[in-house]
This record gives structure tokens, C-alpha cells and sequence, in this order.
């Protein structure tokens, strides 16, 4: 059941670390190399970092006899997507001082800067704790970053969603204080009996676990590709209680049967935060004690839910709270899509929420986006949130600083480039791949942009351009773009090579299918055309293109 015949060599570096210490000190020391010991390169990623390489200048590397050329990616913790508009301008700094400059925004609410040179990491690190930033468990075999509802213009409950987003992120923090001690101060005097951990011990989890938080009707988070996910139910303008689901994934392997995209099974409903808190601990201290510590391909929740069965694993988790699940409440999703421009809550405040193409906010030749925002957050008193489709929302903007936002929001360029877009592009995600990904396999954000460009034509050719699709696309199938619930997917395979996944439903509610394999983009744009020319023709009235392509793989099959 706990596979400790066989763990995994990272189950052994886990539990040997020291408290997830290693020899990360050592490894920093070392000026020799600009890549960190073998074993803390898996330590690391508790820390919210992973050590990457340019892959693109591999070759010439290697011809000159030199090393490869390694650099590393930090990624905030961040419950909730939430910055002021003084922590914004630290990031910026940051990122111009010790990154590539590029800020990104992820599909899991946070940011994450790339290219930081092995002797600029704790310069970084120092420099977000000054802004109160910490990057602790952002990456690694613990709860990821917690994502809730973006947009508080959607639902005066949404700051009650919020809140819970934060708490559930400090329940599910390790107890380590290692982050502080190698990263922070050297000469910290830590008590070891402080840092015994009873949710995570000293092995952690099989794998990585989300944990995401929609309020109806706006699945804007994607919930159900979580492990964990909480779905507000309200009744009479009232959070009574929330739905529960576990099981989301949405990562494969190529040519590996037994490993497979899944959404979350609902578990049922709990009629408190109190409660919820309790089943999302044990659901995650289940999949501590069950998870598969041996195959790291099997090892995430979703596997453990399918090898035991559902009832099973509730049976399990109502064990250990100590209460049964009731029976899931109804709710509708109507959309999973950001709210572009201008939107006001119920207090009065503004929000403009700004398209940011798969997250990346730099500055381009005639479009000067990341001083625009920083402009922005100099200027006026606002606040900063990110949403899971990668883009951006300036918030809780006064009624006397509208003016002022709107007009450099213009001056910059801003609104015209989220204004103008196609909903096609709005509504497209990409994983980063390559460069930097030692995981990918095919390009996927430095492409996407293109191929949409090369798409947007055949729509408008159908009279198609502002039809809502959701176009996803991951480098590999690992599915960080998401793309395995897209109304259109695409999956690399090799460079320039994509398995294409159609039949996905608008609202994130059901996967989509492989349609194509392996295909370049003549064939992509090809399949295309002739699936948006029968969907124009054959579709039921006000069928979404998910929804026909679904119905259109059944009479296929």
C-alpha cells in the first residue's frame, strides 16, 4: 500500500535533508560551477525554485567546451494572486536586477522570474522577503500555490474566498525553517522540536498537490484539474458550505497507458469553512499515507483515488475528520473566462483586468506593457491580482483615480492591445517550454502567438472571430498549459510536432480527445478549416464548438 519496498531515489532525499536543508549551502559556495549539487536539485524546488539551463544555446555551449548554461526560476507564493501596488514595483526591480526581466504570470495565480544566475539567488530571495514575498513551497512534493476566484468585482463573497485561499496555504506551509536559514540569515538559531512537522513529517508527499476555489458561476480557476477543490455553494447571497472534489490532473506521460489526465470526483459537501479546512488536511494526509512513493509517474492524488476507488478514499478521509460528507448541493458554472476592461463591484470600486498573452509582461517594440503597470502602481494606490488564464487585473481602484488609470492605461497602449484582441487569443494559455523547460519537447509559448495569428483568418472566414474557443497549448504532456481541457489542445510531441485534442467543454467541465497526432502546423491549420467549416453548417443553435466536436467524435466512432 505505501510502496516502502521500492521508494523512489527522491523519497530518499527527502527524508535524508535535513529538513529539506541538504547541502544547499555547500552547493551555493561552490563558484566552480553555475549548477547545484544532483540531490539539492530536488531540494530546491521546496524552496519555489527549479534549476533550468538555456536550451537554446546548448549546442554552441558544448562546442566552445563550456557548461551548460544554467540559470533558475522562482516562483511566489502567492494564495490568491494578490500584490499592492508597492510589492508590484519591488517584483519589477527585482526582475530587472536579477532576472531576465520578463515577469510571468502563471496559470496557478503567481509570478515567477527566469534566468537568475546561481550567485543572484539569495540577493532575490532577500529581496522579496524585504517585500514581505516568500517563495517557500511553491514548487515540490507539497500543496502548490493556492488559487481562488480572481476578480472580486464577480462576487461581494469573493473576499470570504480569499481569506480561506490564505488559510488553507498556511495549514498546508511545511514546518521547516530551512528556507530562512539557507536563504535569509546563515546564523539563524533554529529549534529543531519547532520544525516537527504532522502533516507533511519528514518524507513529504508522493508528488505535488493543488488546491484551487471557484464561486459559481464562473469556473474562472479551472477548479476541477485540482487535486483539491472547493466549489462555494450559495444560497441566499451566502457562502453555506462548500462542495468538495479530489482527483484532478491533468499530466501524462507519452506512450504510458497507465497515466492519464482526470478531473476531480466530487466528495460531497461540508457545511463550514471549520469543516473544510479539516477535509482538505485529511484528503491531503491520505495521500501522504496511500500515494504511490515508488513510480513518480503514478505518484500524484488522482492515481490513489482510481487504485482505492472513490468510497473508499471518502471512507478514509471521514475517518479521520471525524464527520460524513453530505450529499454535493447544486451549482452552475455559466463561463470560465476572464472579465476584459472595465468592471465595478459592489462597494464601488473599479477593476480593469488586462490581457497579458500566456502571462509574459515585458516591455516589446511598440507596445510597452511592464511600464505601463509599473507607471500604474507609481502613480495611483492600487492593487494588483493575477488570474488563472495568466492575466492581470489592476483592482480596488477609487472612483477619483479611474481617470487617471484610463488615461495611461491608453498612453501605454493597454487598452487597445486587451480591447482589440481577438477572443480567440483572450482565451488561449501556453505553458513556458522552450528555452527553459528541460521538459518540453516542442515550442508552446513562444508559438502559440504566432499560430493564432495564422488561425484567427480561417475564423473570421467562418464568421467565427468572436466566438469564445478555448485554445491551449503544452510543450509536453505534462499539461501545464492545460491544454487537456481545452475546446481545441495541442501537445507537443516533438519540435514543431503536436498531438491536436478537440471535443473539451467551454465551462472546464469535461477533457477533451486526442484528434490528430503528431502533425505540424500546415496540417493543424488544414484540420482546422474543414472542423470550423462543418461546426458553421452543422452546429445546434447556440452550440459551443467544444460541445459540436464533441457530438462530432461520437459519430465518428
Amino acid at each position: 500500500m505505501n510502496h516502502k519496498d521500492n521508494l523512489s531515489p527522491v523519497e530518499r532525499i527527502k527524508t535524508q535533508s535535513n529538513g529539506l536543508r541538504g547541502t544547499l549551502k555547500e552547493s551555493l559556495a561552490d563558484d566552480f560551477t553555475g549548477a547545484i549539487r544532483e540531490d539539492d536539485q530536488t531540494l530546491i524546488k521546496f524552496h519555489g525554485m527549479y534549476q533550468q539551463d538555456d536550451r537554446d544555446r546548448r549546442e554552441e555551449r558544448v562546442s566552445k567546451k563550456l557548461e551548460w548554461l544554467y540559470s533558475y526560476m522562482i516562483r511566489l507564493r502567492l494564495p490568491g494572486g494578490f500584490l499592492t501596488s508597492d510589492q508590484w514595483i519591488g517584483v519589477n526591480d527585482i526582475a530587472n536586477d536579477h532576472s531576465t526581466g520578463t515577469i510571468k504570470i502563471t496559470t496557478r495565480q503567481t509570478l515567477q522570474l527566469h534566468g537568475i544566475l546561481k550567485s543572484h539567488l539569495r540577493p532575490t530571495i532577500q529581496s522579496f522577503n524585504l517585500n514581505h514575498l516568500d517563495s517557500i513551497a511553491a514548487c515540490g512534493d507539497v500543496n502548490r500555490n493556492v488559487t481562488c476566484t480572481a476578480n472580486p468585482s464577480e462576487s461581494p463573497l469573493h473576499q470570504q474566498t480569499y481569506e480561506l485561499a490564505g488559510k488553507i496555504s498556511e495549514m498546508c506551509l511545511p514546518k521547516t525553517k530551512s528556507y530562512y536559514d539557507i536563504w535569509i540569515d546563515d546564523e539563524l538559531l533554529i529549534d529543531r522540536k519547532t520544525e516537527e512537522d504532522p502533516l507533511y513529517q519528514d518524507r513529504y508527499l508522493p508528488r505535488k498537490l493543488k488546491i484551487g476555489i471557484a464561486v459559481p458561476p464562473n469556473n474562472d480557476v479551472d477548479v476541477f484539474i485540482n487535486d483539491i477543490a472547493l466549489i462555494a455553494i450559495i444560497e441566499n447571497d451566502e457562502i453555506v458550505g462548500y462542495n468538495i472534489a479530489a482527483g484532478g490532473g491533468l499530466g501524462a506521460t507519452h506512450g504510458n497507458e497507465a497515466t492519464y489526465a482526470r478531473l476531480a470526483s466530487v466528495l460531497g459537501f461540508v457545511d463550514s469553512e471549520e469543516k473544510a479546512l479539516k477535509a482538505v488536511y485529511e484528503i491531503i494526509t491520505v495521500q501522504r499515507d496511500f500515494g504511490n512513493r515508488s513510480d513518480r509517474k503514478l505518484s500524484r492524488l488522482k492515481y490513489t483515488i482510481d487504485k482505492l476507488g472513490i468510497d473508499q478514499y471518502r471512507a478514509e478521509v471521514e475517518k479521520r475528520t471525524g464527520f460524513n460528507f453530505e450529499p454535493a448541493r447544486e451549482f452552475k458554472f455559466e463561463q470560465r473566462k476572464d472579465r476584459y476592461g472595465w468592471t465595478q463591484n459592489h462597494e464601488g470600486k473599479w477593476f480593469y483586468t488586462v490581457f497579458v498573452e500566456h502571462g509574459r509582461v515585458l516591455d516589446i517594440e511598440g507596445y510597452p506593457l511592464k511600464s505601463g503597470l509599473l507607471k500604474i502602481a507609481q502613480t495611483t494606490d492600487v492593487n494588483f491580482r493575477f488570474t488563472c488564464n495568466q492575466n492581470l487585473i489592476i483592482t480596488d481602484i477609487n472612483q477619483e483615480d479611474k481617470a487617471t488609470i484610463e488615461s495611461l492605461l491608453h498612453e501605454y497602449g493597454i487598452s487597445d492591445a486587451t480591447e482589440k484582441t481577438s477572443a480567440l487569443r483572450k482565451n488561449s494559455v501556453a505553458c513556458v517550454a522552450l528555452n527553459t523547460c528541460s521538459l518540453a519537447l516542442a515550442e508552446a509559448q513562444r508559438y502559440l502567438p504566432s499560430l493564432v495569428t495564422k488561425i484567427e483568418p480561417i475564423l473570421e472566414k467562418y464568421g467565427l472571430l468572436q466566438e469564445d474557443i478555448t485554445i491551449r497549448m503544452t510543450g509536453c504532456p505534462n499539461g501545464c498549459g492545460r491544454s487537456p481541457n481545452a475546446e481545441i489542445g495541442f501537445v507537443g510531441t516533438a519540435y514543431g510536432k503536436y498531438n491536436l485534442h478537440i471535443g473539451g467543454d467551454r465551462l472546464g467541465m469535461r477533457l477533451n480527445t486526442k484528434y490528430r497526432e503528431n502533425i505540424g502546423e500546415e496540417e493543424i491549420l488544414t484540420t482546422l478549416d474543414e472542423l470550423f467549416g462543418i461546426y458553421v453548417q452543422e452546429k445546434h443553435t447556440e452550440e459551443t464548438f467544444g460541445d459540436f466536436s464533441y457530438r462530432y467524435l461520437q459519430t465518428l466512432n
